[in-house]
């Protein structure tokens, strides 16, 4: 689709080098890791928030889509462009505006990326907990889009938790900001947390103070086997039962230790295996270790090893770091997709998921952030293999059925994207799903942000 002349020649004029019509920058800015793709009519390099609110006027003007980008690492499609839109990329847009030592807080713009936000914090003995696995590639402005989360969610929070105050522009292309450098305030509606996690489709983040956290002194590790998920599942609930709140919790089931063992990972033959980090000050860490090691005993445990050297820890989450590369051996073909049940409900995640795989004759491999319920179910497959194929692809529908029927939702830190968008009116009664739609119109009326990504349409 061809733009209107009246956007080519005011966001030309705007931007300058900024603004690309060319093949090549459509074709890069075209997919994310969805694997899904669709080229945009042009790609916008803002610079400032003020070249940001002047896009979308033009674009809301004429009723052309805007689709705003990050680094393109997301999942579900949630950056792939629409039919003649107008990519809002932030890559020049990746500024440390001010870090605030005193107040615990760091003021950014939309396109650092996370890894660079941690290397600059590690003077000042501070991080920013999500820690999404594209970590060291991934923008702080997706990590918002998604409300991205990670290992250390558990204890720390995801994005929406880490976030104090943001300043955006809707899609009337209004400059709006909410919250700020304090962590307590209860003045009006919380709209900072309703932008988390929108994925673009209420207003475009321009800035971001995010909150942060003091580096621990001391860390260290324990892995665990057990009988079957089941004994995983209930050590998980003592676990997060008692005071000690672990640093992270991995689980990993049958399968995944299956294939790491295939692939010479040095893993015991066991139902299934929780990684437990544990951290905190150089004194209290033996006390942390030993309150969590008590927790993660009981019925249905093999083994556990316990590392508290930094060469030791690695050693015991290499095979949670080889994981991802194993499942290629299987099959090149993967669709992960993360589902979130209450963690008293893992041991039936686990059962249905495996009953669907022999059910559809594929291998499914399940693993991921069991603090919080949030598992990643790996569908594998041979993608020139055209009735694999479709197995895998009926079999989605049924892994978010599975996860909504135990209580669950969607999605824990991928999002919704396009991939679950037709899902959400399966996880929402109509009357939920209206009012999301009338947050939609409320923020932007000519729905223009991000058309067609997370909402279904209405019936």
């Amino acid at each position: 689709m061809t733009l209107p002349d009246t956007i080519v020649t005011e966001l030309s004029a705007l931007l300058g080098d900024g603004w690309h019509t060319d093949d090549a920058a459509r074709e890069a800015h075209g997919g994310d890791d969805s694997r899904r793709h669709a080229l945009p009519a042009a790609v916008a390099f803002p610079r400032t928030r003020e070249q940001v609110v002047a896009i979308v006027r033009a674009c809301r003007a004429c009723r052309v889509p805007l689709v705003a980008r990050g680094a393109g690492t997301g999942t579900t499609g949630a950056a792939v462009p629409s039919a003649g839109s107008v990519v809002v990329s932030f890559a020049r847009m990746n500024r440390i505006l001010e870090i605030r030592a005193a107040d615990r807080c760091v003021v950014v713009e939309p396109g650092l990326l996370n890894g660079a936000l941690q290397q600059a914090l590690q003077a000042h003995g501070l991080f920013w907990p999500p820690d999404p696995s594209s970590a060291d590639m991934c923008s702080v402005g997706g990590n918002l889009a998604t409300n991205a989360g990670g290992p250390r969610a558990v204890k720390y929070g995801a994005t929406r938790d880490n976030v104090l105050g943001l300043v955006a522009v809707t899609g009337a292309g209004e400059l709006i900001r909410c919250g700020g450098a304090y962590t307590k305030d209860s003045s009006g509606y919380d709209l900072t947390h309703l932008l988390v996690g929108s994925e673009g489709t209420l207003a475009l983040i321009v800035e971001a103070t995010l909150k942060l956290a003091p580096r621990p002194q001391a860390q260290a590790g324990l892995r665990a086997f057990y009988r079957d998920a089941a004994s995983a599942a209930a050590a998980v609930s003592r676990l997060m039962a008692q005071p000690v709140v672990p640093a992270m919790l991995e689980f990993m089931d049958r399968r995944s230790l299956e294939l790491l063992r295939r692939n010479g990972s040095d893993v015991p033959e066991a139902g299934a295996m929780l990684l437990i980090e544990a951290d905190g000050s150089h004194d209290g860490l033996p006390d942390i270790l030993a309150a969590l090691g008590a927790a993660a005993d009981g019925d249905g445990l093999i083994d556990m090893d316990v590392a508290q050297d930094g060469i030791a820890r690695d050693k015991l989450w290499a095979a949670r770091r080889a994981l991802s590369p194993a499942l290629r051996s299987i099959a090149p073909g993967k669709i992960n997709e993360d589902v979130v049940v209450p963690v008293s409900r893992i041991p039936d995640l686990v059962a249905g998921v495996e009953a669907l795989a022999d059910e559809c004759a594929l291998t499914i491999v399940c693993f991921g952030h069991a603090g919080n319920g949030n598992l990643h179910v790996n569908l594998l497959y041979h993608p020139d293999d055209a009735a694999e194929t479709a197995r895998a692809q009926a079999a989605l529908p049924k892994v978010f059925t599975l996860a909504l029927a135990l209580g669950g939702t969607l999605s824990g830190e991928h999002g919704i994207g396009l991939s679950k968008r037709d899902f959400m009116a399966q996880a929402f009664d109509a009357a939920t799903l209206e009012a999301m739609r009338a947050v939609k119109r409320a923020l932007d009326p000519a729905g223009i942000l991000n058309p067609g990504k997370v909402l279904p349409d209405a019936t």
